[in-house]
């Protein structure tokens, strides 16, 4: 196999694990119409817990894994319910500063928790891999990470389109009065939506975490803004954009790296994409939706 399609392969690794992510943060924003930018944190969160359980509880490596998914979900109920809730009809600034303060406010109280001395993250490479897929020149994470991410897309496609809380999410997306004169829940609707963007998140954290096995307080800041620009590069509100984004991103990041500049593949990227919004403003599957007066 050429260099190109290794490098290929790893960006669809890379651009995976920001898919997850993004897809957490576009459907917040899709049902919530906020920009959640304490997902990355949460990221952050869901690896310390996954390091926690193995190190000091000694529990095995899927059922950290499950905590983790399980401790962000409950995080992201609260954190709506507490700081977002609130200000369901407040300002887009006044939630955005707010969003602004419940990230730092996670960062710091890891930084108490845990301490700011990074600390090695056991890798996921010790999940056993069917052998014929092994053949491939790439990892075993990088094989799990795609997989799972291919999974998690079917799965979120097929809860909104077929669940009745899937279709209440919709229903919320276009109107949430109209939804709630419907009978919709529009709250416990939005508190699920926080569940399942958080534990997608923690499952982000453990593959990021994977590949980098270096976890301190920052570890999902940088990751985090480059899923929400994935998000944005995609269409942020569509599903499919956020995934399609993730998988771009990674791969533009990955190329930029091998061909270009290592350092500056962080600069390309958000370059590429302030280059797509200039074409297409609402993203690669966005829709543009007029302003009512």
């Amino acid at each position: 196999m050429s260099a190109f399609s290794q490098y290929l392969l790893g960006g669809i690794s890379l651009g995976s694990v920001y898919a997850i992510i993004a897809l957490g943060y576009t459907m917040v924003y899709g049902i919530a119409k906020m920009l959640n930018f304490a997902h990355g944190d949460i990221i952050m969160v869901g690896a310390y817990v996954s390091f926690s359980a193995t190190t000091y509880l000694g529990a095995p490596g899927w059922v950290s894994y499950l905590m983790a998914i399980a401790l962000c979900a409950v995080l992201g109920m609260l954190i709506e319910g507490l700081a977002y809730r609130p200000l369901r009809h407040a300002a887009p600034l006044a939630v955005l500063i707010t969003a602004i303060g419940v990230s730092y406010f996670l960062q710091n109280s890891a930084q108490l928790i845990w301490g700011a001395a990074p600390k090695h993250f056991t890798s996921l490479a010790s999940v056993p891999v069917l052998t014929h897929l092994t053949g491939l020149p790439i990892s075993e994470v990088s094989l799990i990470t795609v997989f799972t991410c291919v999974a998690i897309m079917i799965g979120l496609m097929w809860f909104i389109s077929r669940t009745r809380t899937g279709k209440a999410m919709r229903a919320c997306s276009q109107d949430a009065q109209a939804a709630q004169l419907m009978g919709i829940n529009v709250n416990r609707t939005i508190s699920t939506t926080f569940a399942i963007g958080s534990a997608l998140a923690a499952i982000a954290g453990v593959l990021l975490c994977s590949y980098s096995p270096v976890l301190q307080p920052t570890t999902g800041s940088m990751p985090g803004i480059k899923a929400f620009t994935a998000a944005v590069f995609g269409g942020i509100g569509s599903l499919p954009g956020a995934f399609i984004g993730g998988i771009l991103l990674g791969v533009v990041e990955a190329l930029a790296k091998a061909y270009l500049s290592s350092s500056l593949a962080n600069s390309i990227v958000f370059g590429v994409l302030i280059i797509v919004l200039l074409v297409r403003p609402a993203g690669l599957l966005g829709r543009r939706v007029p302003e009512k007066v």
